[in-house]
């Protein structure tokens, strides 16, 4: 009976120290789906089709990810400020909405290797007086609070000393303010600027010149802690380039080609 119950006692704690071990990755393969938090208002990177489907790179991008892990995407719609409190409140598993990877984010948040990269370029309104980057200055300008290229702008007008810098929640608020006249310029990457301004959705928009700031990298984001699963995203992201599938996808989203993601996640 002594030996029965010791016995009993040892796989239970084996049990036990088993399932403590489990990480996310573990947990998501379980369940079956992998909820990916994406930006819908990002042509192309993520937005709605005529049917109000989510599609673009990013979206793909989830798709290939849950494909790899054998279990079904599903999306989580999150406006820029909400990609990080969507993972830490536990309404995501993993972040797939073109987040720079910068050192403040870090402190919260673990990141991948980048696996898309970014240029910038001003985008303003036919007749709003901006012809370049340094019109902006004394203009209203505005641009999703909290953004790579929102902190960079906001930095900018503080600079020159001239004009207003204005926040907004979403992308799609910028464009309309822009469109509006309530702003009238903002920064945002050449790959949505170019979107944006081929659709015809805000008449009048007009890329005007580059904006002299770094190359965005973005990353694929997942809690801090959870390492297993953050270096399954490092290898997920290496074999979507020797593949080709990130190629593939930029030409399927943006056209041309792709900046030069090498396989241990550096662009040259």
């Amino acid at each position: 009976m002594k030996k029965t119950y010791l016995a009993t006692v040892s796989l239970a704690a084996m049990l036990a120290a088993g399932a403590a071990q489990a990480d996310k990755l573990d947990d998501i393969i379980a369940s079956g789906t992998l909820r990916c938090a994406v930006v819908l208002d990002f042509p192309p990177m993520g937005s709605r089709d005529a049917d109000n489907n989510p599609v673009g790179f990013d979206v793909d991008y989830c798709n290939d990810l849950a494909a790899a892990l054998g279990v079904t995407p599903e999306y989580v719609e999150t406006p820029f400020p909400d990609r990080i409190p969507a993972l830490v409140s536990g309404r995501a598993d993993v972040g797939v909405a073109s987040t720079s990877d910068t050192l403040e984010r870090a402190k919260t948040i673990g990141f991948s290797i980048p696996y898309f990269a970014f240029t910038n370029v001003v985008l303003t309104r036919e007749g709003a007086g901006v012809d370049n980057f340094e019109g902006m200055s004394g203009h209203v300008v505005g641009s999703v609070a909290g953004t790579f290229e929102g902190i960079k702008l906001e930095e900018n007008i503080k600079a020159w000393g001239a004009g207003e810098f204005r926040p907004y929640q979403t992308q799609a608020d910028v464009f309309l303010a822009l469109s509006q006249g309530q702003i009238d310029a903002t920064v945002v990457t050449s790959t949505v600027a170019s979107s944006i301004v081929a659709s015809g959705q805000y008449p009048g928009l007009k890329i005007a010149g580059d904006a002299p700031y770094p190359i965005d990298y973005v990353s694929l984001i997942a809690l801090r802690e959870e390492q297993g699963l953050i270096n399954y995203l490092n290898l997920f992201v290496n074999q979507q380039v020797r593949s080709g599938r990130y190629q593939e996808l930029y030409d399927k989203w943006v056209g041309g080609t792709a900046p030069g993601l090498t396989i241990d996640g550096v662009y040259r």
